[in-house]
């Protein structure tokens, strides 16, 4: 079951870069470098996983009033660090700031979604599979 989650957690991560990438013109995903993207999903997925928390504990502590936009908070610090690798395979430029403001929103809600989404795909899977056994 761990397993399964992870990989949900990877694939949405994938899916919300990807529709950064469709949705805005200064979000760039290097497609010919597909090992790059790879590595960005991957370690943009582990930024995730450990900076949400640690987020929500350093506002609980100190800024309440931020809990409420952990998510979105650590969606642009790991976007910040994953663009900044050099083989990552995510860059952003013009619109400069329009793109900063926009990239972090985008990928946190379709993230978000994916992550609600997918596991009712895999389930859905798993329940079929379970009944042509029987």
């Amino acid at each position: 079951m761990f397993l399964i989650r992870a990989l949900i957690f990877v694939l949405s991560a994938a899916v919300g870069l990807i529709a950064a990438d469709l949705l805005l013109p200064g979000f760039r995903i290097d497609w010919a470098d597909w090992w790059g993207f790879v590595l960005a999903v991957l370690i943009f997925a582990v930024l995730q996983s450990i900076l949400s928390p640690w987020i929500a504990t350093v506002a609980k502590r100190n800024a309440p009033a931020l809990l409420g936009g952990i998510g979105i908070i650590s969606t642009l610090i790991a976007l910040v660090i994953v663009v900044l690798i050099p083989r990552g395979g995510i860059s952003i430029g013009e619109p400069f700031v329009l793109t900063w403001i926009l990239a972090p929103v985008i990928v946190w809600l379709v993230t978000a979604l994916a992550t609600w989404l997918l596991p009712m795909v895999f389930i859905k899977k798993k329940v079929e599979e379970r009944r042509s056994e029987k």
